[in-house]
């Protein structure tokens, strides 16, 4: 075996042959029984949120995220159940961040090359700019 096909598990830390999982056969076989805690709590108590989920079935919210991003649980089916924005917290059902903080980011970005572009197109140089000066201009 060729030492690209061994990494360290990131959940564990240990050496595993690298597989699609992405973790050691022990961490799967870990995160597959933390997914049927919460699968089962889930089905008695359709009204909870995530952080009681996490609470009553030990398992972090980070890691009932994945699953919700993976499929494996549905949020269709839960009404109050909502993760985490990456950015602020607030509970949100898809993507990474809330409306507020996508607002907030696609106007920064919007500003950004506003301001990039008014630089370049008043013929002021900007970061990266370079002009080529012909030897025939200046003699």
């Amino acid at each position: 075996m060729s030492l690209g096909n061994i990494g360290n598990c990131p959940r564990c830390g240990k050496l595993y042959a690298v597989n699609p999982k992405g973790i050691c056969p022990t961490c799967v076989a870990q995160v597959d029984e933390e997914y049927q805690r919460c699968a089962d709590y889930l089905r008695e108590n359709k009204q909870t949120n995530i952080y009681i989920l996490s609470d009553e079935t030990k398992v972090t919210v980070k890691q009932i995220t994945q699953f919700i991003r993976e499929g494996r649980i549905s949020i269709a089916d839960f009404p109050n159940i909502g993760y985490p924005c990456e950015s602020c917290g607030t509970p949100i059902s898809d993507g990474r961040l809330c409306k507020d903080c996508r607002d907030r980011l696609e106007t920064g970005f919007k500003k950004a090359l506003s301001s990039h572009d008014g630089e370049n197109t008043q013929g002021k140089p900007g970061p990266g700019y370079y002009q080529v000066v012909s030897k025939k201009n200046n003699e």
